[in-house]
């Protein structure tokens, strides 16, 4: 099982192409994890020093990510869930990772790793995921989906992209974290040049999985895996109270299944994206 440290809640990290080390500058999201550039979006200026000399630089938009954790209700309220007096009164009930934020390069594949400790058995496992990824694939005119391997030795990637999406059980070190999603694109510059190049879904072994239908004291995979999918995707977090019932709404209990199937409002957005 994977031990995973903890990371930064929401935050974008610009990277160099060498190696993927961070850069220096650390770039936070704004409210509900929608932007990472400023709202004009005017290129980044840098001071940056040459032979002793401070000089104004544009800097050129690098590797980025952003993490989505999804608690159980009741426990931590994401700082851009909302709330506050400049609440919108009405919601569409869908949201983005940002303007033009999508797959450029489609079909996705993406890769299964069935180890956990409720001893599910991969099939069950295997067909869950599947079932969620097949939800979205269906109700856009896009393929979005392409193949799955299954491999026990995948990683789920905070700190630097591997080239594959991955979905794998782990233990994540905050109490009433039920699945963290970790995205990776290029999320900065101007809005037609921005795309996701990796997903990475952590399924905390913290709480028991399995079939929420058969057990409802058991969190339901299908459930989860749809919801954190629709991350891979493009879509962020809702909270509104009047968009509980949608797939992308920011909470989930033991033996929910009604992430499993997209409402009108999720359907909204992943068209939106990528077509009818």
């Amino acid at each position: 099982m994977k031990k995973i440290g903890l990371g930064i809640l929401v935050v974008a990290i610009a990277l160099t192409l060498s190696g993927f080390v961070s850069a220096a500058k650390l770039i936070p999201l704004p409210d509900k994890a929608k932007e990472v550039t400023k709202a004009d979006n005017s290129p980044v200026i840098n001071k940056v020093e040459i032979e002793g000399e401070e000089h104004l630089a544009l800097t050129t938009p690098g590797l980025e990510k952003i993490v989505f954790i999804h608690y159980k209700k009741g426990f931590a309220k994401p700082p851009w869930a909302g709330g506050g007096k400049d609440k919108p009164k009405e919601s569409k009930c869908y949201e983005f990772l940002g303007r033009g934020v999508k797959w450029q390069d489609l079909p996705v594949n993406y890769v299964i790793d069935p180890d956990n400790p409720d001893g599910l058995t991969e099939e069950f496992i295997t067909s869950a995921i599947v079932a969620g990824v097949e939800e979205w694939d269906a109700n856009t005119s896009t393929e979005l989906f392409g193949s799955y391997a299954i491999d026990y030795n995948a990683s789920w990637d905070n700190d630097a992209p591997d080239g594959r999406n991955e979905l794998v059980f782990g233990d994540y070190p905050e109490e009433g974290v039920i699945g963290v999603a970790v995205i990776w694109g290029y999320f900065s510059g101007p809005p037609h040049s921005r795309r996701i190049v990796e997903f990475d879904v952590l399924f905390d072994i913290d709480f028991a999985w399995g079939d929420g239908t058969l057990n409802p004291a058991v969190m339901d995979l299908q459930n989860i895996a749809t919801h954190e999918i629709g991350h891979g995707v493009g879509l962020g977090d809702v909270y509104e109270t009047a968009c509980s019932e949608v797939t992308m709404y920011g909470y989930s209990t033991e033996g929910e299944t009604k992430k499993r199937t997209l409402e009108q409002a999720d359907v909204n957005g992943i068209q939106e994206l990528y077509g009818f």
